[in-house]
């Protein structure tokens, strides 16, 4: 009879104690009331270590390991699902971003992205994608794995797909589109993607344009099924591109320069 009144008790108390070590570990800049991430930590380092035009101090990052580890635990302990939908996007363009300036810092010095090798044997097996394809060495909410390829492909493309995707992430190369110096936030993301797709086009390093030819980066050949699922291809570069183009303007593909963005 004392052990039937007890027990009950120890589960309530025990499942306080869980409650409340629950929110001990639970960053205070974690999600807040109105369903938002505050993502100040990220555009600190990024306005410190990153330039207008996008190049990364990675040796200035390394000063900074303990406060980038700060905000990769803030993101690792979110649970974006509960996150609005602008919320969420702006979470994985800044979480992807994030893990790929963590990805170079755990093996710098390095000269390409990819170079660097996995230890998996299944990443192992998809040869020079394989830094994409390795699980990072974190766990996500709920105990979730992921990959770069996971983020970008998996929680943005096929979740929140929207092209100008592809000019926000960055995958830390000089041809990828740059770095911007500002983290993304659910309340600017569709000015701040404008931006980036307007930014990556003007680039003449990464696109060249005239009124009947356009020289364009590959991201435009690998990724062509998402820039026309509502239009062309050059009905979707005529929405950001610097000049206007012609319809059956002659577009050529640029070849990628994988060296480091620094």
């Amino acid at each position: 009879m004392i052990l039937k009144k007890i027990i009950p008790a120890l589960i309530m108390f025990t499942g306080l104690l869980n409650i409340l070590s629950c929110s001990a570990k639970t960053p205070t800049s974690a999600v807040i009331e109105g369903k938002t991430v505050d993502h100040t930590e990220w555009t600190s380092l990024l306005k410190k270590h990153v330039s207008q035009a996008g190049k990364v101090d990675y040796k200035g990052f390394q000063s900074d390991k303990k406060a980038l580890g700060k905000y990769l635990q803030l993101l690792l302990k979110t649970n974006a699902d509960e996150l609005p939908e602008k919320e969420r996007l702006a979470f994985w363009i800044n979480a992807y971003n994030a893990f790929t300036v963590d990805v170079i810092l755990r093996n710098y010095p390095v000269k390409s992205i990819k170079d660097i090798k996995a230890k998996s044997l299944v990443a192992k097996a998809t040869g020079d994608a394989q830094v994409w394809i390795e699980k990072l060495p974190y766990k996500f909410y709920n105990d979730e794995e992921l990959s770069l390829y996971n983020i970008e492909h998996n929680k943005l493309l096929n979740e929140l797909f929207d092209p100008r995707i592809h000019f926000a992430i960055n995958c830390a190369s000089f041809s990828c589109p740059a770095l911007d110096n500002e983290a993304y936030t659910g309340s600017k993301i569709d000015s701040q993607l404008d931006k980036a797709a307007k930014t990556f086009l003007s680039d003449k390093t990464k696109n060249k344009f005239s009124s009947n030819t356009a020289q364009l980066s590959s991201i435009f050949d690998w990724y062509k099924k998402d820039f026309t699922k509502k239009s062309d291809l050059v009905g979707f570069l005529n929405q950001y591109a610097p000049i206007k183009i012609d319809t059956d303007s002659k577009i050529t593909f640029l070849n990628y320069d994988w060296s480091l963005n620094e």
